[in-house]
């Protein structure tokens, strides 16, 4: 059988579906056009992903096979394929977010499309309820993930002996409709400008592993504190997938064996396939809200303050600049930016979910949707609409010292740590080049509670 294979969020050789069958085989990987063609130029996601393909296809190689990069439309980069050779079958993992779906659902009209469970632990609508319902609420799914995983869930894939396709794999073809020209396999070639990555960020999957395993005991009294370095940094492996989600669940099992309290981790990782159950089931998630009708207050001038880290309230405007810096932010600090987002500015929830998604290199669709609507308080498991973070208590508890502020911020570097967690220091006195609160924090609140309430 000659058999398409289709890297998309597997970007590993290790305990992949695709490479569990025997036959002729075609890797690919397909460079989306329509999905790039609304990314800017400078987006980090593509250079993790450029640089991961080339590691993959290096990997392949070792094993006898090897990665052609595509760059177009996948309807038109099959109809290319279909054109110039007979194919049985194409092989693909499961990506569930709307497009992807249909996308999926194009390309099986014109060839068999073989989908293999892979990018979750569990399919979108493996965990319902009795009545065949999806969970709404996170706490019955969990404790019913713990009577429903079994050994199936974390079983490692084999790879087996395949046969390479002759092609020409030391070139980017790009497909325009009829069109095929090829060019020389650069991030440049396809119109993006290569970007720095962090330490953490170019380290493999194993690498994370290995300096994570010293951290996993505290990693529930830690995770919170943005200073210390307690977090796995495998956000991006699991949404690119250089790890498999069996693989990592299977180190997890090896650490509990040890004697080490997995399952505050464990927990993290099903609100991941929990945001990924509730987008499948209800896409129209993506941009509207499940529960209230919280339309928030379109003010561009409080949206680009947000934007450019210049609130004027320290741990907001550091979490912002390291999301800026490094495409990532702490997840407690997320937490902090989203409420004061849609609570203290009252901006739409919507607006925060898009600028996330321009600059997160871990972005999963399912989860920062999701994330966002629980901090609007609109979502399907959602936060009370009455539960408004305080980013200067907040400070207080998990940045005492500043030191993730003074590093994310360096602007306030000479400000006294206690002050960046005082509201009424940051708005009686000037400091240079910093702007002063560009809200009253429990003014604002109180709007935000007499806004919600009237809407509700």
């Amino acid at each position: 059988m000659k058999r398409i294979l289709w890297f998309r969020r597997d970007l590993r050789v290790e305990d992949n579906p695709l490479l569990s069958h025997e036959g002729e085989v075609f890797p690919i990987f397909i460079f989306d056009t329509n999905i790039l063609d609304k990314l800017k130029s400078n987006d980090r996601r593509v250079t993790f992903i450029f640089k991961t393909l080339l590691h993959l296809k290096q990997s392949l190689r070792l094993h006898g096979l090897d990665l052609a990069i595509f760059y177009g439309k996948p309807v038109d980069v099959f109809k290319w394929l279909l054109n110039n050779e007979s194919y049985q079958e194409v092989s693909a993992s499961g990506d569930y977010d709307e497009y992807a779906l249909k996308r999926d659902r194009d390309i099986s009209l014109m060839l068999p499309f073989n989908l293999h469970h892979d990018t979750y632990i569990f399919r979108p609508d493996e965990v319902l309820k009795q009545d065949g319902t999806p969970y709404l609420v996170f706490t019955p799914f969990y404790n019913r993930i713990k009577t429903h995983f079994s050994p199936e869930h974390i079983g490692e894939l084999l790879r087996v002996k395949q046969t390479l396709i002759d092609f020409d794999y030391s070139l980017i073809h790009c497909i325009d409709g009829d069109k095929h020209t090829i060019d020389p396999i650069t991030l440049e070639t396809i119109g993006f400008i290569p970007q720095p990555l962090s330490k953490h960020q170019i380290l493999l999957p194993e690498e994370k592993l290995a300096l994570f395993e010293h951290k996993l005991e505290n990693y529930s009294k830690n995770r919170d504190f943005m200073a210390l370095d307690v977090t796995s940094s495998l956000g991006v492996d699991l949404r690119f997938g250089t790890i498999s989600i069996r693989a990592l669940l299977r180190w997890l099992v090896v650490q509990k064996q040890k004697g080490c309290d997995t399952e505050p981790f464990f927990r993290q990782l099903i609100f991941r396939d929990f945001y990924a159950m509730l987008l499948y089931h209800f896409p129209h998630l993506a941009w509207k809200n499940y529960r209230y009708p919280f339309k928030g207050i379109k003010n561009d001038q409080n949206y680009e303050a947000f934007c450019s880290g210049n609130t004027g309230v320290p741990i907001v405007d550091a979490g912002i600049q390291q999301l800026l810096e490094s495409g990532k932010m702490h997840n407690r600090v997320r937490m902090i930016c989203a409420s004061f987002f849609t609570k203290n500015l009252l901006l739409p929830w919507q607006w925060g979910e898009r600028f996330f998604a321009e600059h997160l290199i871990d972005y999963d669709a399912a989860s920062n949707i999701l994330s966002w609507q629980w901090s609007a308080g609109t979502g399907v498991d959602p936060q009370p609409y009455f539960r408004i973070f305080n980013p200067y208590t907040q400070t207080a508890k998990f940045d005492k010292e500043g030191i993730y502020i003074k590093q994310y911020l360096p602007i306030v570097q000479n400000v006294p740590s206690k002050f960046l967690a005082n509201e009424s220091y940051l708005r009686q006195y000037t400091i240079s080049n910093y702007p002063k609160p560009i809200v009253d924090h429990k003014i604002s609140a109180q709007r935000a509670l007499e806004y919600f309430h009237l809407s509700f």
